[in-house]
């Protein structure tokens, strides 16, 4: 047996019954092809930042680790070839080498570039999709052990159901061994962080997110203050500035600029909703939180928009949204502290906002609660099935997630 795994948070632990980090796709092939021959499984994991179960196996654990790095990138297309283990932290600076950078990072860059995909990890801004939405093409092992290129890796264009599949697909596709990225040229981001009255957020948000390239702001349910965070190209910062302290003001690369820092590890739940400039799910949120949980969140709630994609089951898909960019609350609570009555008393008010739970995040949905939210569940789940015909890749968790009851 392999010593157990612990994610992030600490709120999961499992042992499988082995643990293995290969170095080649062909590695990875014969993994897979071994595991399907016993009637195993086999899941990835990156760094183990989700916080819901999608790595948990009683069988063979893929580290990706030592399939990191930069492959190839052109300056020129803005594109780049990346390994799947390569953690964010360090693919900015290995992009920078070439004059490239990533068009938007998530809060936090612990994670593996493949993990971080594959759940629809995002930052915030408008017109700036989630990290799956630059995803272009690439290539995976499926559950046969065989390696599939897809999108401009085999000469598909974006709108190709295999790519849309692959952005966003929990691992249950197969095992990435290269993805292609879409990049922008290297460039610098002038960060402000203000600390205002959550009233003030509230008058002037609609504006906020129209002017700025990146803005969120994070409610604190103890003081009713909020701390708002723009980020903007030097040069581009728009007029609008919060009543307030200035808190923050730094200037540098996009990668050291765009994630914070986290020494405090925590729960989270979140929900992506229709943008709405009022922010009425937001209102509704707040006060709740201030009726019956205000004692016991040691926390914050964060609020974020992001561009409508075109990923299958993307929680920014654009039909489902007909076109229009997307919100998303998260409400976070320290991982010493209670969280499950809290998520559950909130769950049900994102849920009658029309919200879709992040892949990666806390949430209680199943397949027929989620099979209605997403227009491209039924395609997704053929391409799934075809990909992986014996399930080498399912755990309990994701069969929760794409298997309705009595299939």
């Amino acid at each position: 047996m392999a010593e157990t795994f612990t994610n992030w948070s600490g709120s999961i632990s499992f042992t499988p019954a082995r643990r293995t980090a290969p170095s080649s796709a062909e590695e990875v092939a014969e993994l897979v092809t071994a595991a399907r021959g016993r009637g195993g499984t086999v899941r990835p994991v990156g760094s183990g930042h989700s916080s819901v179960p999608i790595f948990n196996t009683n069988d063979t654990l893929v580290s990706l680790e030592n399939l990191a790095g930069v492959i190839e990138a052109d300056s020129q297309s803005q594109q780049a070839r990346v390994l799947p283990g390569t953690g964010l932290s360090d693919l900015g600076g290995q992009l920078a080498e070439h004059g490239l950078a990533m068009e938007n990072l998530g809060d936090v860059d612990y994670q593996a570039i493949a993990g971080a995909i594959g759940t629809g990890t995002h930052g915030s801004g408008v017109r700036l999709g989630n990290l799956s939405s630059t995803m272009i093409g690439g290539r995976l092992i499926n559950g046969l052990g065989e390696e599939v290129p897809f999108g401009v890796d085999a000469g598909e264009g974006e709108d190709h159901d295999l790519l849309r599949a692959a952005q966003v697909s929990l691992g249950s596709l197969g095992i990435f061994t290269s993805l292609t990225l879409r990049l922008e040229e290297a460039y610098e981001l002038h960060r402000q962080n203000y600390i205002t009255h959550i009233d003030w957020v509230l008058e002037n948000f609609a504006e906020l997110i129209e002017v700025n390239r990146s803005v969120d702001f994070y409610w604190y349910p103890r003081s009713d203050l909020a701390q708002v965070r723009m980020l903007n190209k030097p040069g581009e910062e728009p007029d609008l500035q919060p009543e307030g302290e200035l808190k923050k003001d730094e200037t540098g690369p996009n990668y050291e600029i765009i994630p914070n820092d986290r020494a405090l590890h925590f729960e989270e739940m979140e929900y992506m909703l229709p943008l709405d400039t009022q922010l009425e799910a937001f209102k509704q949120v707040r006060e709740r939180v201030k009726a019956k949980h205000r004692a016991t969140v040691g926390w914050r709630v964060l609020v974020r928009t992001i561009a409508a994609d075109h990923g299958l089951i993307s929680n920014a898909e654009t039909v489902y949204r007909q076109g229009a960019p997307t919100m998303t609350i998260a409400l976070l609570q320290n991982n010493t502290l209670p969280y499950k009555a809290y998520f559950d008393d909130l769950e049900p008010l994102f849920r009658e906002f029309d919200g879709r739970p992040h892949w990666g995040k806390k949430h209680t949905l199943e397949a027929a609660e989620l099979a209605p939210l997403y227009p491209g569940w039924e395609r997704f789940q053929q391409i799934r099935q075809d990909m992986d015909p014996e399930g080498v890749f399912l755990n309990d968790y994701l069969r929760e997630l794409f298997v309705e009851t009595g299939e």
